[in-house]
């Protein structure tokens, strides 16, 4: 679904990314990790429109979007979080959702004087939808207290539930599991691992808990100084002696990769 094909991108002297080429598979989990600078969230930005690459491209469905906007992005089914939330505080969770869905009609004023009935439908029709991804993710319970008020994980709930309000292709997820407890994750976890089969959803998560990545992901893609340092399963990522020693600087065993790994990057 999505190919980066020879991917650079520079910050004047600073080669963040450094001809990067993968591959996204639809269908797929894909995970993103890596040490701390190794140029994951500069990777996702430049996917999603808030970077331009200095050299090479990036296709969507064979489509190059390099150098499209977020928002042209999203109406081609292109759609990210990111790891601090970005909610409407003041607006309850169902608002917040209802806000999604782009070219509502009653965004026009002219709609508002001679299609009022119309605007009424489609509400509706938002407010149905946003109930059926509010039942889906078992947030209920929050549905109408002010998003600023949820915790961090149920934050996170919220801007997975997003994307599902409109026909997403991919959806990048950046540190879906940052400062949230280890029972709220497993929430997470199971509501990705649903929308991808059963609604054929296809992610790619940048994640540094290698339990959460090794339950949800495959393949895994290791970044370290701008480059691609290894592809495979979670097992055997975390089993080549390179990455552990981009991780910790020695060839310590596996084992200590056990627990969470890395930070911002």
């Amino acid at each position: 679904m999505i190919k980066v094909d020879a991917i650079s991108k520079h910050f004047g002297g600073v080669r963040a990314i450094d001809d990067v080429t993968f591959e996204i598979k639809k269908g797929s989990i894909t995970g993103l990790i890596g040490p701390n600078g190794a140029g994951k969230t500069t990777m996702f930005n430049t996917i999603a429109g808030l970077h331009k690459p200095t050299h090479g491209r990036v296709l969507l469905d064979g489509q190059d979007i390099a150098g499209l906007l977020p928002h042209q992005l999203f109406s081609k089914g292109l759609l990210r979080t990111f790891q601090l939330a970005h909610e409407f505080s003041t607006m309850t969770v169902i608002e917040n959702l209802m806000m999604v869905p782009p070219q509502q009609l009653g965004e026009s004023i002219t709609n508002t004087w001679f299609r009022r009935g119309a605007i009424k439908i489609q509400e509706q029709q938002i407010r149905a939808k946003a109930e059926e991804v509010i039942d889906f993710l078992k947030i209920s319970h929050v549905a109408y207290e002010l998003a600023g008020n949820l915790s961090g994980g149920q934050k996170k709930l919220l801007e997975l539930g997003r994307t599902m309000m409109v026909d997403a292709k991919i959806v990048l997820l950046d540190e879906v599991g940052a400062g949230v407890n280890r029972t709220l994750l497993g929430e997470i976890g199971d509501a990705i691992i649903k929308l991808n089969t059963e609604r054929g959803y296809t992610f790619c998560m940048i994640e540094h808990d290698m339990d959460f990545i090794a339950r949800l992901c495959d393949p895994v893609i290791v970044m370290a100084q701008g480059k691609i340092l290894a592809q495979g399963t979670a097992a055997e990522v975390t089993n080549n002696e390179t990455v552990i020693e981009a991780y910790l600087g020695t060839g310590l065993k596996n084992q200590d990769l056990g627990a969470p790994i890395g930070g911002q990057s």
